[in-house]
């Protein structure tokens, strides 16, 4: 009986324990992390897209962005932007670590974050829109009065929409159109005096203890943060995504493309090398697959594939390095016009471009050289190699006779008399016999 009580006890106090441990387990909030560290482009929106339908799926608690960017494509950001506005889970946006930036289009992103905070020594602003390109549709320069008005269109329409989610989000109105006018950024204490943002957090752990408890509005209604104890789970970008960053990068895409038509001048000037067409190949399929989400420009590409043209002409024709004066203007303009857009992030370093130039005239330069040399020095085959080497008369030679050189018999003739068995000294070719004159060895 006593034993059965201790027994009843032991399995009620067991139960208790174990029910306990798996609701506070059920109960544990689930928080997804992500680093966004780059330009806002095609895999950029891509790689958030997807995080926030994973954190739907897995029922998590909010999704965090740790956001560091100088900005980008309007047409990613406004990806992103849709996706945060229709996320059912929250999204806090978290612009860190300490030296971090969210200028242009990731003021945008920030704004329709349901939550926005930021480490100390952050700043965010700048948003002014560049507007790609610097033609008119037919191709032709527009003029001052057609820039100033395509500039206001796309001004206004970036006010109308960065407007339209301060309002949704309940942040301050004034600031992001005088960001967007204006161009103006401020600091992450001066962003918290204006409404800006939420919260200024140095650590996630701060910042997920700050917005515990906080209310945000999904498209399913309201719902109350629970941040306490959260279970961190850091979603990094999956190696399809790391590669497809990588080759989105103006310089890389750059890099590839020039590597790409090395490639092929090396193998169609050499049949047969194979290895550098295969490599040329992949590089340009490469380079042409990051131009799918850069805004390239055709122009800079026919500039750079002239350049290319003017010196292997210069190796062919002799143009006292004006071919090669041209071909370096070309390279450096079209290098400049490659990507159709006036942001700073989607333009190829000036350091990468006068590198790639100087290496390219180095070379040509290189091949040049060679080929000149080539042309100036004597022939070593054939016929012609025969001048001036050195063989024996077989027989007495004056009008006619035979003489050895290189192990071959030749039939020779000479001016003056030259005994049987002398050394002789090939001085010219006539068809298949050749003139020769006695060799004294000096």
């Amino acid at each position: 009986m006593i034993l059965r009580r201790y027994f009843s006890t032991f399995l009620l106090g067991f139960l208790i324990v174990f029910f306990s441990a798996n609701l506070r387990a059920q109960s544990q909030p689930v928080i997804h992390v992500i680093t966004m560290d780059g330009i806002v482009n095609p895999v950029s929106a891509e790689f958030i897209e997807s995080s926030i339908n994973d954190a739907t799926k897995a029922g998590a608690e909010a999704l965090v962005i740790q956001l560091d960017t100088p900005g980008g494509l309007m047409t990613s950001m406004r990806k992103i932007v849709k996706a945060e506005l229709s996320s059912e889970v929250p999204v806090i946006m978290y612009v860190y670590p300490s030296g971090s930036q969210d200028a242009s289009a990731g003021v945008f992103i920030s704004y329709a974050a349901h939550i926005f905070a930021m480490a100390p020594g952050t700043n965010v602003g700048a948003a002014h829109p560049v507007t790609l390109g610097g033609g008119t549709p037919g191709g032709e320069s527009p003029d001052s009065t057609q820039s100033e008005t395509m500039n206001e269109k796309v001004t206004n329409d970036a006010v109308a929409y960065i407007k339209s989610i301060a309002q949704k989000r309940g942040r301050n109105v004034e600031w992001a159109e005088d960001a967007v006018r204006k161009s103006v950024s401020i600091t992450e204490t001066e962003a918290l005096d204006l409404g800006v943002i939420d919260y200024i957090a140095p650590t996630l752990d701060s910042l997920l203890a700050q917005v515990n408890g906080d209310t945000v509005e999904v498209p399913a209604g309201e719902k109350i943060l629970n941040t306490t104890n959260p279970e961190i789970v850091q979603k990094e970008m999956s190696f399809r995504y790391r590669i497809l960053d990588i080759l989105s990068h103006p310089n890389v895409a750059y890099i590839l493309m020039m590597l790409g038509f090395y490639g092929l001048f090396f193998e169609l000037s050499n049949p047969g090398a194979i290895f550098p067409g295969v490599i040329g190949a992949l590089c340009l399929i490469l380079a042409f697959f990051a131009f799918q989400v850069l805004p390239i420009n055709y122009a800079g590409v026919a500039l750079i594939l002239l350049a290319l043209i003017l010196f292997i002409a210069e190796i062919k024709i002799t143009s006292y390095g004006l071919l090669t004066v041209g071909g370096i203007v070309s390279m450096i303009i079209g290098s400049i016009m490659l990507f159709e857009t006036a942001q700073p992030v989607f333009r190829v370093s000036w350091s990468v471009i006068l590198v790639v130039v100087a290496c390219t005239v180095l070379f040509f330069v290189f091949a040049v050289g060679m080929a000149l040399r080539a042309q100036k020095s004597k022939p070593t085959t054939g016929v012609e190699g025969l001048v001036d080497e050195v063989g024996t008369a077989d027989t007495p030679i004056y009008h006619s006779g035979t003489v050895s050189v290189h192990g071959e018999t030749w039939s020779a003739f000479s001016d003056n008399l030259i005994p049987e068995g002398a050394q002789v000294k090939v001085v010219e070719v006539h068809q298949m016999k050749i003139k020769v004159e006695e060799y004294s060895g000096r």
